[in-house]
């Protein structure tokens, strides 16, 4: 399994179900829209799709995490873009690509665990995330798993 998770050669070679490229291109699609949206429309995200109270921060407040959103967004666009390349052209990748974005959405979440961020309600963000998570994890199952049972265990 590590040989499929940090392959030897990255090439355009994928032994993986074909079901997880399908999976990976939607994955990456809308991390893609979340990214760009973070940048270019943070302040309504923050506060309705994330739940952070704007409002109640101060000007000089809202606007930092406003532009928080924005660097995170900048940040996930450019694995967004590694993600395309890899989808492109080194399908090889595509298992580390897969557990490389579970890592990043577990660890952030782990993060939220220990410096929670105040919101109001269950913002739809929560629901978002949840499906992003499960597309992961099924995605990188199948990307693990070989299409040829005839190929040797490792």
């Amino acid at each position: 399994m590590l040989n499929k998770l940090l392959p030897r050669h990255v090439d355009n070679t994928y032994h993986g179900y074909k079901l997880a490229l399908w999976l990976f291109a939607v994955l990456v699609f809308m991390k893609l829209g979340i990214s760009l949206n973070a940048i270019f429309n943070g302040q309504f995200v923050a506060s309705s799709a994330d739940g952070i109270p704007l409002d109640t921060f101060t000007p000089a407040g809202a606007r930092a995490v406003v532009s928080l959103f924005a660097a995170w967004g900048l940040s996930q666009l450019i694995i967004c873009l590694l993600c395309i390349l890899v989808l492109a052209r080194y399908r090889a990748m595509i298992p580390f690509m897969f557990a490389l974005l579970l890592l990043e959405h577990l660890s952030r979440k782990l993060i939220f665990q220990v410096m929670p961020i105040v919101k109001t309600g269950t913002p739809p963000g929560f629901f978002v995330n949840l499906a992003l998570l499960a597309l992961m994890v099924v995605g990188l199952a199948l990307s693990l798993r070989s299409r040829d049972s005839r190929q040797p265990k490792e």
